[in-house]
């Protein structure tokens, strides 16, 4: 996190301070709400949940090593007392990412989110600092999650972005701007919230709404719904998929005797052959997205394909294999 004191911190957000001894005394850690992750020096989140209230852990968020608590009530402990919680998280993280150099990119999709988030993210390490989602804390409190966890030196910034409805991710996008903003398919999952896979597309799309005409799009050309949301941005489009007007395209698709897929990345600049060690013939389709977004970070097509070959599932229950032994 960008170090600030914790008066910084409670002028940002509009909130009183409570039981602070040394308001210069300075947050240097991201946001937690979880009281048993919370890091020295971070801020803890104090939400009100349906099972459990944070404000009844705020004691041990900063015996465990919290500077400061952001509670909607005294707390006992060091805390900005604000009227919402949820939304001063996410002005502080709009603040926050006002001060950044990095380049933020959105994924999102029915489905496919955190791998292709986590693909990105490794593929982005070879062109610099990069910081992304942890698992698939994907909501507005994710995403002020990650983007606090992000500092001076982060180059890319990778935002994982779950909508349950219309307008969800553009509150998202309204918090933290993008520079590249990928969409992966629109499928049928949440469907009883939506009510229709027209509305899902309709929520998914708001991704490249805003993007400036110098953002990218990246959309999956083998999926209509996705295709069409062309139609729907300022911005330079790169499509991905097996289609052959797609920009970022495979070819030759084959699986090992695992479930592995390998095939021949193609790009605008050259080909090369990726063989991914995740199962499943959809990374493929993941893995195009995550190509496009390094090809615009400027990484060549061979660097490409080896990053992509060399990733391994980061979030769990993500394609996880498990291995017992043979008798």
């Amino acid at each position: 996190m960008i170090p600030m004191t914790v008066a910084q911190i409670a002028g940002v957000v509009g909130g009183t301070l409570h039981d602070v001894v040394d308001t210069d005394v300075q947050v240097t850690a991201g946001m937690d709400y979880d009281s048993r992750d919370v890091r020295p020096g971070g801020i803890f989140l104090a939400l009100a949940g349906e099972r459990a209230d944070g404000h009844n852990f705020a004691a041990d968020a900063v015996q465990g090593g919290s500077a400061l608590v952001l509670a909607a009530r005294p707390v006992g402990v060091p805390a900005v007392v604000v009227d919402d919680v949820l939304a001063a998280a996410g002005t502080l993280a709009s603040q926050l990412a006002a001060r950044l150099a990095a380049r933020f990119i959105g994924i999102t999709g029915s489905s496919g989110k955190t791998s292709t988030k986590d693909l990105t993210a490794h593929v982005l390490t070879a062109a610099g600092p990069t910081i992304a989602t942890i698992g698939s804390h994907n909501s507005e409190i994710g995403t002020p999650e990650t983007v606090s966890r992000a500092d001076e030196t982060t180059r890319f910034l990778v935002l994982e972005m779950g909508a349950r409805g219309i307008g969800h991710l553009r509150q998202l996008t309204a918090m933290v701007p993008l520079d590249i903003a990928a969409v992966l398919n629109v499928g049928t999952a949440h469907l009883g919230e939506f009510g229709s896979r027209d509305a899902i597309a309709r929520a998914k799309g708001e991704l490249v709404e805003d993007l400036r005409p110098e953002g990218l799009a990246v959309l999956n050309a083998d999926d209509a719904a996705v295709r069409a949301m062309a139609s729907r941005t300022r911005a330079r489009v790169v499509l991905t998929g097996r289609d052959l007007q797609a920009h970022i395209r495979a070819e030759h698709v084959e699986l090992d005797d695992r479930g592995r897929a390998r095939f021949k990345l193609v790009t605008p600049e050259g080909r090369a052959d990726v063989a991914l060690r995740l199962v499943g013939e959809h990374h493929v389709a993941n893995a195009l997205t995550a190509a496009a977004i390094g090809r615009e970070a400027g990484l060549d097509v061979d660097l490409l394909a080896d990053r992509l070959s060399t990733a391994r599932p980061a979030s769990r229950w993500r394609m996880e294999v498990t291995e017992r032994p043979t008798a």
